[in-house]
């Protein structure tokens, strides 16, 4: 007797709670963040390999210049060997990068100081100079976006379109000559020169580094106004706004939560090409305000020939920028998980 089987009991669905779904977004997370260090480092090394290259197609010769004019061959010869330039251009970058990863940046030619210490005097105020830029540049310029953003096709849209085409045609040391002019021989509101440390004189840091600061993130607020205003103006345009809309949301929770944070994308790419400009920047506007940051330490270093502290302010140029766009594309993945989805 043939017996006809049960069917089996339907299986239950997975319950996906809201716990599981953050693990998720954390794993998508820190898998996007592995894969934006995984394409940093190849960029580290592929860099410092330049920079090292850089100072060996120069064709200085620090041997001769230590050894004097009157030194023998064999004087010479023994201050390449002690200096290691004897030796193949592989072994010597090893022994370079083997350095520069234990935070061993070479010495310099003529005072024998390590670069690093001569780097870490200069570095604050360069630092101090590119950080007050970028503030500057992204708190004005993602305001001004997004009030041109919003205000799509009004007096306010338009007045903004025409100041960020008309600034970004500026180069940074016109502006900071207008600035000086403006604000130092006309107003006499902010020093035209010099450098205070943070330490002894807060005010007095502040208005040293006011104007090349100034001068410097002039660029980064009229493209940022731009790209955040144009990734507004796409976003509000989408389904979703509508429906948010029909669901009554409030106006302001639907552009600070929802739409602000699909508009933001081609803003923050933006503002990771911006950060080399401001750390180059440096080297004009320290040199104009007479600063003795890490830029003016770069130029008159190459100027004089001493390749180890060259070398080393391109070290440390390159780890800032780096590190600065490391951390746009993790704030990237953040606010558009489709950037992680992407990677």
């Amino acid at each position: 007797m043939s017996t006809v089987s049960e069917p089996a009991p339907p299986q239950a669905a997975p319950i996906v709670t809201g716990g599981t779904i953050r693990l998720r977004h954390g794993k998508a997370l820190l898998r996007h963040v592995g894969g934006t260090l995984g394409i940093t480092l190849p960029v580290f090394f592929i860099a410092t390999l330049i920079t090292f290259l850089l100072g060996v197609v120069s064709g200085l010769d620090p041997a001769a210049g230590i050894a004097g004019d009157a030194a023998s061959p064999e004087t010479v010869a023994r201050i390449r060997a002690d200096l290691g330039l004897d030796q193949p251009v592989v072994f010597q970058y090893l022994h370079w990068i083997d350095g520069v990863m234990r935070g061993d940046l070479g010495t310099s030619w003529f005072n024998g100081v390590p670069a690093f210490e001569l780097i870490l005097q200069r570095l604050p105020i360069s630092l101090s100079i590119a950080g007050v830029a970028l503030l500057v540049g992204v708190v004005f310029g993602l305001g001004l976006g997004l009030v041109a953003g919003v205000r799509h096709g009004g007096r306010l849209d338009r007045a903004i379109t025409l100041f960020a085409a008309l600034v970004s045609s500026l180069p940074p040391f016109v502006v900071a000559f207008v600035l000086i002019l403006i604000f130092s021989l006309w107003l006499g509101w902010l020093p035209s020169s010099g450098y205070v440390p943070f330490a002894d004189d807060p005010i007095g840091w502040l208005a040293a580094v006011s104007i090349p600061a100034v001068a410097l993130s002039v660029d980064v607020i009229a493209d940022l106004a731009r790209q955040l205003r144009t990734g507004l103006v796409v976003a509000l345009s989408e389904n979703y706004v509508t429906g948010a809309v029909v669901r009554g949301l409030s106006r302001r929770r639907i552009l600070f939560v929802h739409v602000l944070r699909n508009a933001s994308g081609p803003a923050l790419t933006v503002l990771a090409l911006k950060v080399p400009m401001l750390i180059g920047g440096a080297v004009v506007t320290e040199a104009i305000f007479n600063m003795p940051g890490m830029g003016k330490l770069a130029a008159d270093s190459a100027l004089r020939g001493d390749v180890p502290v060259v070398q080393g302010t391109l070290v440390v140029s390159i780890l800032l920028i780096l590190a600065c766009n490391l951390c746009v594309n993790v704030l990237l993945g953040v606010l558009q998980p489709a950037a992680r989805r992407r990677s």
